[in-house]
């Protein structure tokens, strides 16, 4: 996607606090963040929202999950606790049509 700001930040053309990265995934800190720890766990290909997805997809929506695991692991809140969210469609908050994950963390959070 041309205009896509993950796409961009994926391909180092916009900057990002970037505290991981491999060859199918980055993770970076949210510029608005939403808790004391917020992250932001994307593949670097394009694809849309969870409602975008298909069964071809299983494999990638599995690392993608993993990669938030390995994260939490880095960042010290295994054991503390945190949460995964996905957000899919405006109404539920997504303001970017990318494929990516929060990972919320860094005090108790409510439901």
């Amino acid at each position: 996607m041309n205009n896509c700001i993950f796409c961009k930040i994926a391909n180092k053309e916009i900057p990002a606090d970037v505290v991981g990265e491999d060859v199918e995934f980055l993770v970076f800190k949210d510029i608005n963040p939403k808790a004391p720890i917020h992250l932001i766990i994307i593949p670097k290909v394009h694809l849309g929202p969870v409602s975008a997805l298909g069964g071809e997809n299983k494999n990638l929506l599995g690392g993608l999950i993993l990669k938030a695991k390995e994260a939490a692991a880095n960042i010290g809140v295994s054991d503390s606790g945190y949460r995964l969210v996905f957000n899919v469609g405006r109404d539920a908050g997504m303001e970017i049509e990318h494929l990516h994950l929060h990972l919320l963390a860094g005090k108790p959070l409510p439901f």
